[in-house]
C-alpha cells in the first residue's frame, strides 16, 4: 500500500506506511502526534494538503528506489 487514512473515536490518522517517511518530515510533523508509521490528528485540525502531497511524493520516491 502507498498510504492510508483511518478514523478512531478520538482522532484521525494518516499512515504513510513508512517510519523513514515520518522521520524525514519530523520537523513538519512536530505539532502532530506521531509514531513509527502513523500521524494522528484531530478532525478539526487536519493535516495540510501540501504536507500530505509531500508525504505521498516521499513515499512514492521511497518505493521507486527499492531494488
Amino acid at each position: 500500500a502507498l498510504v492510508a487514512f483511518g478514523a478512531a473515536a478520538k482522532h484521525c490518522a494518516f499512515y504513510p506506511m513508512s517510519a523513514a517517511t515520518v522521520a524525514e518530515h519530523a520537523d513538519e510533523l512536530a505539532e502532530f502526534s506521531t509514531s513509527k508509521g502513523t500521524i494522528r490528528f484531530q478532525p478539526g485540525k487536519p493535516l495540510p494538503m501540501a504536507l500530505i502531497r509531500r508525504l505521498v511524493r516521499a513515499r512514492i520516491a521511497e518505493i521507486r528506489a527499492r531494488p
